[in-house]
């Protein structure tokens, strides 16, 4: 993904399948879709899947989540949602467990400066950050907007703290990424791709071409909407190569709850959790095996 011209907006259960062979057994693994800069859903979900407290502190042992990307846009907390991603990682590394926030596509169009989906509070909370920002970039861009370029400009102190994310990661025998794996990546490679994009986020590169286009593992929506019988050859052909037993995306709003698709092999997890959206509180949980949708309620707003 290459730096865009400066884009801006003031607008804006139980299905449950048999665990695949060579998958990892022995760990509790939870995957969680996007949120879309709403810390409470966050926190609603990971409280259903009784990882963190009612304080959002981790007490989830060594049990391994992985929030699929998509933490920004549209919604109003996502500073406190960015650091307290950042907070949740370090105490789950603490307690022998993992909380990994993957790198979505609305993560890449803030770092490539498209900002059509920031809300005014989206802008408003990072004003602190203006002054940071250099005399030329100024001149260019009005008052209220320069703390969020400044925060998420490549090199930025938010584009960093996203640097430290991966684009697609291999836990528990199964494959996570926002969009989906290609065939196609996997011949680019997991860790060229992942290390292309943390080092354009942290401004050490001019681009990320790997992000790029409708086809990148940000954008493809090839498993998560209707895959025809050459997608599902694909998954197969991905799965194999990488020596995993399934694939498991987001991006795409799932109306009718997570789901799977190519005979299991693709589990679904974008449920709209942000009030944005108004989906259901959903999670999947991966034990022994065996997948489970987990479901429960919202709560009152508690951030601000």
């Amino acid at each position: 993904m290459k730096m865009l011209v400066l884009c801006f907006g003031l607008l804006a259960c139980g299905n449950e399948a048999p665990a695949a062979p060579g998958e990892t057994t022995g760990t509790r693994l939870i995957a969680m879709g996007d949120v879309h800069g709403d810390r409470d859903a966050a926190q609603d979900a990971l409280r259903l899947a009784e990882v963190v407290d009612a304080d959002g502190h981790w007490i989830g042992g060594d049990t391994r989540v992985v929030q699929l990307g998509d933490q920004l846009d549209r919604g109003n907390q996502e500073r406190s949602l960015l650091a307290w991603f950042d907070q949740l990682s370090e105490e789950a590394s603490a307690a022998g467990g993992l909380f990994l926030p993957l790198i979505g596509n609305h993560e890449a169009m803030n770092v490539a400066m498209d900002l059509r989906y920031v809300t005014a509070e989206g802008f408003a909370e990072y004003a602190d950050l203006a002054d940071s920002l250099s005399p030329e970039l100024r001149s260019q861009v009005r008052a209220e907007l320069q703390g969020r370029v400044a925060a998420f400009l490549p090199g930025g102190p938010e584009a960093v703290r996203l640097s430290n994310h991966p684009v697609i990661a291999v836990e528990g025998g199964m494959v996570f990424v926002h969009g989906g794996v290609l065939p196609s990546h996997v011949e680019q490679g997991i860790a060229t791709i992942n290390q292309q994009a943390s080092s354009w986020m942290k401004g050490e590169r001019p681009d990320a071409p790997a992000l790029d286009g409708p086809d990148s593992p940000l954008w493809t929506r090839a498993y998560s909407q209707d895959p025809d019988a050459q997608d599902c050859q694909d998954v197969r052909a991905v799965l194999e190569a990488l020596d995993v037993a399934r694939m498991v995306v987001a991006h795409t709003v799932q109306k009718d709850g997570i789901n799977s698709a190519c005979d299991g092999l693709v589990w679904r997890v974008d449920v709209g959790l942000s009030r944005h959206y108004g989906g259901p509180i959903q999670v999947i949980e991966f034990r022994a095996g065996v997948p489970n949708v987990l479901s429960g309620t919202r709560s009152q707003k508690v951030w601000k």
